[in-house]
């Protein structure tokens, strides 16, 4: 399985980099997906649920910007 024995020949992209470029991609990923699921709970009428999303989508952003920065970091250097 090439996942398992990629580093970085194949793709160019070494497998921790690619892994940060994954995690940054899936937290956005996640925000959109988050957005769209606290609407529907407020068409529900449910506040609470749609609280509790929004608290998850300001989760994954965060751990977006966290992970742009830490990209950002390792790949001048």
């Amino acid at each position: 399985m090439a996942s398992e024995t990629e580093t970085g020949q194949i793709t160019g992209t070494k497998d921790k980099d690619y892994d940060i470029i994954w995690f940054v991609e899936q937290c956005l990923s996640n925000v959109l997906r988050l957005e769209m699921y606290s609407k529907d709970a407020e068409r529900d009428g449910d506040t609470e649920l749609a609280e509790f999303f929004r608290r998850a989508q300001g989760e994954s952003r965060k751990g977006a910007e966290q992970g742009k920065e830490m990209l950002r970091k390792r790949l001048v250097g």
